[in-house]
């Protein structure tokens, strides 16, 4: 992960102390039976699985505070429905305040769903915030490992605490999970002694496959298991034979993970939300990807 993703996940909390199947590319047509003079072939055109998606915001954090009007139009252009935001130097709401944002996003056919946020400081005011525009979900985007199973413990209880907060006022709290939750750690695994420990009314989570996969474990075996608890997901591809490495995040569609078998599995067991985040880039620059991104899953189709 870089230095200034890790800088702005350390500032949104103090108290941090299977296999991969090359990706299934889902075509918009299917095979069609040979014609005749008298029958033509016919084709069947196959339905894209997913109506709409999202875009976590972070993507186009290099290019969003020089212009974020801009940056949303062309994003509304790709084709993103829905966007996720996440607070930096002006805010959840780039500097247009709540109300505002919401009228900018609504000329362009899209909603803020959900922001990632700093937990900690001002919590509540953000809940209100949220709720006055409609918007779903605030998640914690980091924890950090912790030092103890105790540790852990406060922070299920920070995490229904703040769900309580949310659902007061009539909106919902999610946890956004890395790849150390899923590491073994005094006889337990964090993510699941996380899921066993919050209130399922209170605190829902939001799955990055990326981070699952890079943890060692299957997304699919955690969306069958904790079934309706997963109820966002962060759409990140993971680059190909990258082993041990952590900076593997790459253009949705070239990488590893395999999405239309994911994806329906997510979508059987409660998942609302699709959301596609980038952190890493090659050979594209933030605005591409996020173009690349969004022709993926207009075609995606499940399998």
């Amino acid at each position: 992960m870089k230095n200034d993703r890790r800088k702005f996940l350390q500032v949104s909390s103090t108290l941090a102390a299977g296999s991969l199947i090359l990706p299934n590319f889902g075509c918009a047509t299917s095979g069609s039976e040979k014609g005749t003079a008298e029958s033509p072939a016919v084709t069947e055109t196959v339905k894209p699985s997913l109506d709409k998606f999202g875009i976590q915001l972070y993507t186009l954090r290099d290019d969003l505070p020089k212009d974020p009007k801009s940056v949303l139009k062309q994003l509304a252009g790709f084709g993103y429905k829905q966007i996720e935001g996440y607070e930096g130097d002006q805010g959840l709401f780039w500097g247009m305040g709540n109300k505002d944002y919401k009228k900018f996003l609504d000329d362009q056919g899209m909603k803020m769903v959900s922001a990632h946020c700093n937990i900690h400081d001002d919590f509540e005011t953000k809940v209100t915030q949220a709720a006055e525009i409609g918007m779903d979900y605030l998640i914690c985007p980091w924890v950090g490992p912790q030092k103890t199973k105790d540790d852990w413990k406060k922070i299920c209880d920070l995490f229904n605490s703040c769900g309580t907060i949310c659902k007061k006022h009539g909106i919902n709290f999610a946890y956004h999970n890395h790849a150390y939750s899923f590491k073994a750690f005094t006889g337990m695994i964090p993510h699941d002694f996380m899921m066993d420990n919050t209130d399922p009314e209170l605190v829902d989570h939001e799955m990055d496959i990326y981070w699952v996969v890079t943890g060692g474990a299957d997304p699919i075996q955690y969306l069958e298991k904790y079934s309706n608890r997963f109820k966002l997901c962060h759409v990140k591809d993971r680059l190909k034979d990258a082993g041990e490495e952590r900076e593997a995040s790459c253009n949705l569609g070239t990488g590893s993970i395999d999405f239309s078998k994911i994806l329906k599995v997510a979508q059987d067991n409660g998942m609302k939300y699709f959301i596609v985040e980038q952190e890493r880039y090659d050979n594209s620059t933030p605005i591409e990807s996020a173009k690349i991104g969004a022709d993926y899953l207009k075609k995606l189709v499940f399998t």
